[in-house]
């Protein structure tokens, strides 16, 4: 990592002492000594800063909390990582890197195309296994991605979790709630929906409309119209972390329509939730996690503790933060199932380790025991904004789809 660059990653983060392993260059004399080496490349700067931040630092410190409650069987983690940029090419050159120079165990990527990119390498390594935000259902294959773990559901099952919830809290009811897609043209916003409109079909959930956009900059008016017709008791969103969504319901209410608003995932964070409400909207959506607010969850209260203790500027826990932090836990979960068994950390015994957990404790961050034999987490709770509280609450038990 080249000076500018640590000076970058030291202002993003706060300040040096918060970093934690921030490591550079070879670390063979420490690999010797039994260190787990996690590397990453985090998009620390560019257009995913805002979520890149906070996944550095809910892995960083999951590895500095981890060590300090020693470890894994002793040895101690180690996370190396460096500024992407939210760069395919430069996510590549960082993974090509470290992994010559530190010879990871594990390694998390920024995002499905840099999984992409880097599966075969890494595959052909046999000593890495991979991770990141994705939720991508073509990274969630054990047999042509053996190396990766989704942490938690992805889009499809997500949006069946959706579903599923829409038929339960509808039973009874006069008529089926009539139900738009609003969805980017991308894979984050693609890749969910065939999966949600074949369980909706399934639960006789009528899908009025489907419409697709732009990812940003997108005039909504022509949109809007589409909805005006189709006359929906629920538009659910995805493949948007904030905008277009305020300015649909926006010229939604200038149209006279008030459907219930849903989304999942990473379009359920604070910037969307407040934006809404201030339009007076109550966003409901599917998400993987628990919320950092929450109280039941052991593993939620640890992180909470922990950064009021390190990073005491941090009022809210980002679901990015929580998703890195899990994925330090499935890491050094497999780490320790290949160490108790005797047996190296190459990909096919990390394979089996991760397979075999079928009944994982996560901590609550799931609510459900988690399984992981697919290389993903079948599940997912409905959250609803409460306006009193301002915050996300449990608005269902969890799904296991």
């Amino acid at each position: 990592m080249t000076d500018i660059n640590r000076r970058t990653v030291v202002q993003a983060l706060g300040a040096a002492a918060t970093i934690g392993p921030l490591s550079i260059g070879s670390s063979w004399a420490q690999a010797q000594k039994g260190d787990i080496v996690i590397g990453a490349g985090q998009p620390i700067t560019g257009v995913f800063a805002f979520a890149g931040v906070a996944m550095n630092n809910g892995l960083n410190d999951f590895v500095q909390w981890k060590n300090a409650n020693g470890g894994v069987q002793g040895r101690k983690l180690r996370y190396v990582v460096e500024d992407s940029g939210f760069k395919v090419d430069q996510s590549a050159a960082i993974f090509k890197k470290i992994m010559a120079s530190e010879k990871p165990s594990f390694y998390y990527c920024d995002g499905t195309p840099s999984v992409k990119a880097v599966a075969q390498d890494a595959i052909a390594s046999n000593h890495v296994m991979t991770s990141s935000t994705s939720l991508a259902t073509a990274v969630a294959d054990p047999v042509n991605m053996p190396q990766h773990i989704v942490p938690g559901a992805t889009y499809p099952r997500l949006h069946e979790v959706l579903m599923e919830y829409i038929a339960r809290s509808s039973r009874g009811a006069a008529a089926k709630p009539k139900i738009a897609y609003v969805y980017a043209d991308t894979e984050f916003g693609r890749d969910g929906i065939p999966g949600g409109k074949a369980r909706a079909e399934k639960l006789g959930l009528p899908i009025v409309a489907e419409i697709v956009t732009k990812q940003s900059g997108v005039d909504v008016t022509t949109e809007v119209a589409q909805l005006r017709r189709a006359k929906p008791d629920i538009v659910i969103f995805q493949g948007y972390i904030l905008a277009p969504m305020p300015e649909f319901v926006r010229q939604m209410r200038e149209a006279g329509m008030s459907p219930q608003i849903m989304g999942t995932a990473w379009g359920l964070d604070k910037p969307a939730y407040d934006a809404l409400a201030g339009l007076g909207v109550r966003l409901t959506g599917v998400s993987a996690y628990r919320y950092g607010h929450e109280t039941d969850a052991p593993m939620i209260n640890t992180m909470r503790e922990y950064l009021a203790k390190n990073r005491p500027e941090v009022k809210n826990i980002s679901p990015f933060y929580v998703s890195t932090w899990l994925t330090g836990m499935i890491f050094a979960e497999i780490a320790d199932r290949c160490v108790k068994a005797n047996k190296p950390l190459l990909l096919p015994n990390m394979k089996a380790a991760l397979e075999s957990m079928k009944e994982w404790d996560s901590g609550g961050i799931s609510g459900l025991l988690v399984d992981l034999s697919s290389h993903q987490i079948p599940a997912g709770r409905m959250y609803s904004y409460d306006p009193d509280k301002k915050s996300m609450e449990a608005a269902s038990g969890w799904i296991k789809v």
